[in-house]
């Protein structure tokens, strides 16, 4: 990204790439209007896997946070699991319509389908649906927020938060002049961020209060990029993240030190009184102690005298 140097490129695929996402920093899953899903190897960009999904074009796909799961639909009306593990299909669903974005939740305990203005959110262990949010509009982006909440974009210019237990809307708020195209969220520094891209070339960051979810977003910057924007991808900088995650370790050992009682040294221990002063206690030995140390102090006395 720095030096803006090509590093592979895709040629697996027959057709337009529809859908991209990365599991860590190794592989990359990408589908297709060919209908197949491919496992890339992203340090020699190398496909690994080609695996033949779907009988019309891959719309979109999704993989578990465990990496052992993905998720996609088509165009012939099929929801379908893969095993990543051994690179073959799962399980099947037919579905009414054809869905055009499924997503996992943060904890993989549940997923959502997007058929036009519908969200469908379903249950992992018993694969059924569980609720359903309906919109005005097409939805164009959703993003998962936290497990329980959704980020929904559709047709205007219009964000709406909804609670996935509840399937009401929490908050909703005017972000953007026209309408959004894409939705990205991450926390950083204890802070929950939305970025988001309209149609008309701005982009937009949130900083969202989760305990005060009723509220509106304050907005951080914006900038226009003077371009039709169609989708939106964040790059975070691991340097800067690896750099919060060791001041939060340091952080914690610091708070750790200070909670440490008066410091014991051998059969001492100081403490300062009410003057100011240093004082030191001798250590307390216990009876039982005592006897056990007496017959060895007179061994110590006898050995010396004889010596």
């Amino acid at each position: 990204m720095k030096k803006k140097v090509e590093h592979g490129a895709l040629l697996q695929h027959n057709g337009t790439v529809t859908c991209l996402e990365f599991y860590g920093t190794a592989h990359l899953l990408s589908g297709a209007e060919d209908g197949a899903i491919c496992i890339w190897n992203t340090k020699r960009w190398e496909c690994l896997k080609s695996i033949k999904a779907h009988k019309g074009h891959v719309t979109s796909l999704s993989i578990h946070p465990s990496g052992k799961l993905c998720l996609s639909v088509g165009t012939d009306k099929t929801l379908r699991t893969w095993n990543l593990v051994e690179g073959r299909s799962a399980f099947i669903k037919n579905l009414k319509q054809n869905a055009h974005i499924i997503k996992w939740s943060p904890d993989g305990e549940k997923y959502v389908t997007v058929i036009t203005n519908k969200v469908d959110i379903y249950k992992l262990d018993t694969a059924s649906i569980t609720g359903t949010i309906t919109t005005e509009k097409r939805i164009s982006s959703l993003r998962f927020i936290t497990d329980s909440i959704l980020a929904i974009a559709g047709g205007d210019e219009i964000i709406r938060f909804y609670s996935c237990d509840s399937q009401k809307c929490l908050c909703e708020f005017k972000a953007h002049e026209n309408r959004i195209k894409d939705i990205y969220s991450f926390e950083r520094e204890g802070q929950h961020i939305i970025v988001t891209a309209c149609s008309d070339g701005y982009i937009k960051m949130w900083n969202l209060d989760l305990n005060k979810i009723k509220d509106v977003p304050s907005l951080l910057c914006e900038v226009n990029t003077k371009a039709r924007l169609t989708c939106l991808a964040v790059w975070l900088d691991p340097a800067s993240e690896l750099k919060e995650n060791s001041d939060k370790v340091a952080t914690l050992s610091q708070a750790n030190e200070d909670e440490k009682p008066s410091i014991a040294r051998k059969n001492e221990v100081c403490w300062t009184d009410k003057s100011g002063k240093t004082a030191k206690r001798k250590r307390k030995i216990a009876p039982e102690k005592q006897k056990l140390e007496a017959p060895l102090q007179k061994k110590k006395k006898k050995r010396n005298s004889s010596a």
